[in-house]
């Protein structure tokens, strides 16, 4: 395995669910990173690529490469232009971040995180809670549910 690669090799997935538009390219597995796992994201004008969220777990860092934008972070926002870099910490809702194409062009910018198997995500803006176990796109256990839903600890046992 080569530890280098250029961007103009990437392979990108693509997604669109309303506002979540996005496209990614894959670059830590296929340098041989194994902590840390790193893509190139490319989110269109007017979109973002995620719903607002915060991890408990990992620890994620965006540098943006090109276009401008809008960052999300807790109640605040911030304008984003060509080399910022976006630290998220893990932590609760008062890291829960976004980052909102509001530029005329692709927004396009290098993700970094840890990739630690174990993960429980916040998403504010729809009240629902994520819990993840296993390596990132080969989970062994994936379940979303509004907190709402929530049920006492001993809630069927008897």
């Amino acid at each position: 395995m080569k530890p280098v690669m250029n961007l103009d090799e990437l392979e990108y997935k693509s997604h669109a669910d309303g506002p979540f538009v996005g496209r990614y390219g894959e670059i830590g597995e296929k340098i041989g990173a194994e902590k840390l796992g790193y893509s190139l994201t490319i989110c269109p004008p007017g979109k973002t690529v995620c719903p607002f969220h915060n991890h408990h777990i990992n620890e994620e860092m965006f540098l943006i490469l090109e276009g401008e934008g809008r960052l999300r972070f807790s109640k605040e926002e911030y304008p984003l232009r060509k080399h910022d870099v976006i630290a998220c910490p893990p932590g609760g809702r008062e890291v829960a971040h976004q980052i909102i194409n509001t530029g005329e062009k692709d927004l396009i910018y290098l993700a970094l995180s840890t990739m630690k198997p174990h993960d429980i995500c916040e998403y504010p803006d729809s009240d629902k809670v994520g819990v993840f176990t296993g390596k990132h796109r080969k989970r062994k256990m994936r379940l979303l549910f509004k907190t709402g839903q929530a049920v006492d600890y001993f809630d069927g046992e008897f």
